[in-house]
């Protein structure tokens, strides 16, 4: 199965350069499933119906959130009733969605998708680890699913790394999001679970993690208020993972980085 998972989503440029790419990058690396983390994408802070709707034209299979996934009030009304829009697992048991959804691709194939929240300089959560333990204990690799990707929504890059081992020859890919920098880890675990620490972000790059460089340096320099934050508006870049697995086992035979337009250095799986 060919995956291909895109980072933080922010704001306009983001929205776009996802948008523009994604149909192309579905014919160019003959993807079976896209998922987008679009947690940024409504200025930078949320998601709305209306933008989920535009990603799922444009071929996103699964929406993943994070932290900001409330920032837009509407989401807690709305998101009860899509099933591929998902918020961290490890919210407290009445929080409104769901944390993990299976959805169905070509040939009858079936595909996880989870979501995690770090608690390492986070807001305070149950423990990601017990809750993914706890998930996976209704879904087998290579028997009730033929894929399997989590994402660990988090800032720590070592709480990151704990998650992939920890899952590791049980999913078929741990993906970091949250922190909009790509890095430079992509590999596959001793037990075969694809891993990447930060996908990085569907943004602007000339910025401060995606916003606008002037207010984000003030809130560093000055000690007085400051306007609020707002997503940087240049040409964006597209970055994500690529990750092809095996059908009958569940687990990664390749991952590779995706880089597209924008100011980052472009990178595209070898055969694409």
């Amino acid at each position: 199965m060919r995956i291909l998972y895109c980072g933080d989503v922010v704001g306009r440029s983001g929205r776009t350069v996802l948008i523009d790419n994604l149909p192309k990058l579905r014919e160019r690396l003959s993807l079976d499933v896209a998922i987008v983390n679009g947690e940024n994408a409504a200025r930078g802070f949320g998601i709305t119906e209306k933008i989920c709707k535009e990603f799922y034209a444009a071929g996103a299979d699964v929406i993943t959130t994070g932290n900001h996934v409330w920032d837009q009030r509407e989401l807690l009304t709305t998101i009860g009733g899509d099933a591929r829009l998902i918020r961290p697992l490890n919210f407290p048991a009445d929080t409104p969605g769901r944390g993990a959804c299976v959805i169905e691709v070509s040939r009858g194939r079936k595909v996880l998708v989870a979501q995690v929240m770090g608690r390492l300089f986070m807001e305070p959560n149950d423990c990601p680890f017990a809750a993914i333990d706890r998930e996976m204990t209704k879904h087998r690799l290579s028997q009730t699913v033929h894929a399997a990707i989590v994402d660990i929504h988090a800032d720590a890059t070592s709480e990151k790394m704990a998650m992939g081992h920890w899952l590791d020859g049980r999913v078929s890919l741990v993906a970091g999001t949250h922190s909009h920098i790509p890095t430079g880890d992509a590999q596959i675990l001793p037990g075969g679970t694809a891993y990447q620490t930060d996908l990085g972000m569907c943004g602007d790059y000339d910025s401060v993690i995606g916003m606008k460089k002037e207010a984000a340096i003030a809130r560093f320099t000055r000690r007085v208020p400051t306007d609020r934050l707002s997503p940087a508006e240049g040409e964006a870049t597209l970055c994500g993972v690529f990750v092809e697995t095996d059908d009958t086992t569940g687990l990664a035979l390749r991952v590779e980085p995706v880089r597209l337009g924008g100011r980052l250095a472009p990178y595209m799986p070898d055969d694409a």
